[in-house]
């Protein structure tokens, strides 16, 4: 007998917005990861979808953050939260992008 898998909705790993936007310095922080993820494969991926598709630049950006969100509000998270954290990662960003321009590094990303 086969059992079959919703491979739609796999299973979420509860965690609060507060756990995901704070590194642990553990090989499996949550933040490192998804930083990764974003800089290394969506980052580039956008900016070629945009290419790509006329679309101006930062379009899939701003909707695609939009979007994202949305489904966090639709599933139930508050926006007040989503809010402090979003305000909290725009702020480290820009601390990492006034450091880079310092040391004359790359500022982060392209879309």
């Amino acid at each position: 007998m086969t059992r079959d898998i919703d491979t739609r909705h796999p299973k979420k790993k509860a965690m609060s917005l507060e756990e995901i936007i704070t590194h642990d310095n553990t090989e499996d922080c949550v933040a490192c990861r998804a930083q990764d993820i974003v800089a290394q494969i969506l980052v580039p991926a956008a900016a070629a979808w945009e290419a790509t598709s006329a679309l101006p630049h930062f379009s899939l950006a701003i909707h695609g953050a939009a979007g994202l969100l949305g489904t966090m509000l639709a599933e139930g998270v508050a926006r007040e939260e989503i809010e402090a954290a979003l305000s909290r990662l725009l702020d480290d960003i820009e601390g990492q992008i006034a450091e880079d321009r310092m040391i004359g590094g790359p500022t982060q990303g392209t879309a």
